[in-house]
């Protein structure tokens, strides 16, 4: 039994004292990290989208993967902050508003840049049934639309950003944070699911206006349950369109993880390897798609391919 204390045990008084302070270890599966920042709207997304994870003791010595933090620095005409991991700052400073997002955006670079035990790929990754669907695609395509509407309808989400593959046995390894909405799809989502929990928006970003949906109870309940991919699908949204599906090569759908991928060519042979099997055990699609309902529909008569896995 977990009798680590939440999150949501703090106040928010508390909350931004250890914040503004010695920080806090926050368990983000599979990892801890241990977060600083002065900046409020810090605390808040904190406070609304991790309110159900897990706090790590700092006394004692208690391991963290990260030291992360965000916090303010002045300029002559504005506001901003910066991001730094372990007091380097890899990052130019944003403005002010734009905190709780940059605290995201970086922690996605620190898993991409420091966890070579994984292959990571730029894919969204949910489950049904034990198997996974991962959804790569570039910017704009609505990929986050589509996986917030997929875990929303029953999916399990591993992760919205980052597909992490092991890769000697071919598992997903799951990493559920809060799903990254932008303009418009904060809006569509927002009325599918009114009782849903987004996070600070950020106004005039450079991807336009950001917001952070929080991940459902049941899929960070399961954050410890490795999945076996089954489908790689590739989503594109295009307003108007009838949804077309056409499957994809094997050959196409290799080049396009490479692609996708942050790492592989770390891993050398070993890394594109694992990319041919994960390729080989799956059934691969392009989707074309406006209507969120029809894309949900055709995700729920998808059936796993005989093969049985990496």
């Amino acid at each position: 039994m977990n009798t680590q204390p939440l999150l949501s045990s703090l106040s928010r008084r508390q909350l931004g004292r250890l914040l503004g302070g010695e920080g806090l270890a926050i368990v983000i599966p599979p990892f801890v990290v241990r977060v600083r920042s002065r900046i409020p709207v810090v605390a808040e997304g904190l406070e609304r989208l991790y309110s159900d994870h897990p706090l790590v003791p700092l006394e004692g010595g208690g391991f963290s993967d990260f030291h992360v933090a965000v916090q303010p620095c002045r300029t002559w005409f504005r506001p901003l902050c910066f991001f730094a991991l372990d007091g380097g700052q890899p990052f130019t400073p944003l403005a002010q508003g734009e905190a709780f997002a940059l605290f995201e955006w970086g922690l996605n670079w620190c898993v991409t840049s420091h966890c070579h035990q994984w292959i990571s790929l730029h894919a969204a990754v949910l489950e049904r049934g034990g198997r996974a669907v991962v959804l790569p695609a570039p910017p704009g395509a609505g990929k986050s639309t589509l996986c917030a509407a997929l875990m929303l309808h029953g999916w399990r989400l591993l992760s919205d950003e980052l597909t992490l593959l092991e890769p000697g046995s071919g598992w997903v390894m799951p990493s559920p944070r809060p799903i990254g909405l932008k303009n418009d799809s904060i809006d569509v989502i927002r009325d599918r699911a009114p009782g849903c929990v987004l996070g600070p928006v950020a106004h005039d970003t450079q991807k336009g206006t950001v917001a952070h949906l929080k991940v459902l109870p049941e899929s960070l309940a399961r954050a410890g349950e490795r999945a076996l991919p089954a489908w790689v699908v590739f989503p594109r949204y295009e307003r108007g369109a009838t949804l077309q599906v056409q499957a994809r090569t094997k050959a196409t759908t290799v080049v396009e993880l490479a692609r996708n991928s942050f790492n592989q060519h770390v891993h050398g042979r070993t890394g594109f390897e694992a990319l041919v099997r994960l390729v080989d055990a799956c059934d691969s699609f392009d989707l074309r798609y406006s209507q969120l309902d029809q894309a949900l529909a055709w995700f729920d008569a998808l059936q796993p391919p005989p093969t049985g896995g990496p």
